[in-house]
């Protein structure tokens, strides 16, 4: 006996509970023809927008995070070690510069706005402490700007150049 959900037996056309009757329109072994489901009007505009280069507004965008941290100084060799760390757990960090009492972090975030990009970075430091074991030092400097005025900055001069080696370098 084969037992199957309630309602599924009455919705292949059989009222027995017994089994799935066979299908009137089809010979059993035959095989079933795939039909082909329209594109909806959110898949159209997805392409529309795609080709014209134009994107959803809670779309993720590309954000150029440097946070700025400080505190008591702390072994320089510690510093540089809890820095490549978190550039190991976490490969998205471009440059880490440090000294002996702060450090500056470098890093493009992936965010569908400016506050989740910001959100992120005051947690960065906070919640990879313990596990890169970074110094106690508290944030002191955020900033987040899109990639547009990140690429404009560069352009006029402004900014890390952009031959900045990455990876964790001292001040």
């Amino acid at each position: 006996m084969t037992r199957v959900r309630p309602g599924v037996a009455a919705a292949r056309g059989s009222t027995s509970t017994d089994g799935p009757a066979p299908s009137p329109s089809r010979v059993p072994g035959e095989e079933r023809a795939l039909t082909s489901v329209a594109a909806g009007e959110r898949y159209r505009a997805e392409e529309r927008e795609s080709s014209e280069g134009t994107r959803p507004a809670d779309a993720p965008r590309l954000w150029h995070v440097t946070l700025s941290v400080s505190g008591e100084e702390a072994p320089l060799k510690e510093v540089r070690r809890a820095l490549e760390q978190l550039a190991h757990d976490h490969p998205f960090l471009l440059t880490s510069r440090y000294a002996p009492d702060h450090a500056e972090i470098r890093y493009w975030e992936e965010a569908r706005d400016l506050h989740d990009a910001a959100a992120v970075a005051l947690r960065l430091w906070g919640e990879h402490r313990q596990t890169a074991g970074l110094p106690p030092w508290e944030i002191v400097g955020l900033e987040v700007i899109d990639r547009q005025t990140y690429h404009q900055r560069i352009a006029e001069g402004y900014g890390p150049a952009p031959a900045t080696p990455v990876g964790v370098h001292p001040f």
